[in-house]
């Protein structure tokens, strides 16, 4: 039966490889696919659509402004 995970160390993840390519041990299988809830994607699907548009419009031109400039001064290093 293979075995579900692979080592963390690459020393050791390497070893584990090599043995797999010539058959000395199992193959690890690959990790099953996470189900999701359709809809728990749907709703957050939906949030994320609206949530800059909404926040944009919430803002005043002179808080995005500041906003843009705090995000400038970060980006680029300068205080």
């Amino acid at each position: 039966m293979p075995t579900k995970t692979r080592p963390r160390d690459p020393n050791e993840l390497a070893h584990r490889i090599f043995l797999e390519s010539i058959g000395e041990v199992p193959k690890t299988e690959a990790p099953a696919p996470v189900e999701k809830n359709p809809a728990a994607v749907a709703l957050g699907r939906l949030g994320g659509l609206k949530g800059g548009l909404a926040r944009a419009a919430a803002l005043t031109p002179k808080k995005r402004s500041q906003i843009a400039a705090k995000a400038a001064a970060k980006r680029w290093g300068k205080n």
